[in-house]
């Protein structure tokens, strides 16, 4: 990793639940010292936080992997 620090970006798809896990997931990072990144900066670590419940939120997920 180039950084002196450690950074992420959480990417949510799909319902507001996911939104809540997303933030949840941010504050379990930064409290194990990482930092959050805009989506347009590299990031160490990026989770994809997507719902099983809705296609919708699938397909934009595969289409952002390509």
């Amino acid at each position: 990793m180039s950084t002196e620090f450690r950074t992420y970006e959480v990417r949510t798809y799909g319902c507001q639940m996911n939104v809540h896990d997303s933030e949840r997931i941010a504050g379990l990072l930064e409290g194990s010292g990482y930092f959050p990144v805009k989506s347009d900066e590299t990031a160490d670590i990026i989770v994809f936080n997507t719902c099983a419940v809705r296609e919708n939120a699938d397909n934009k997920l595969y289409g952002n992997l390509g």
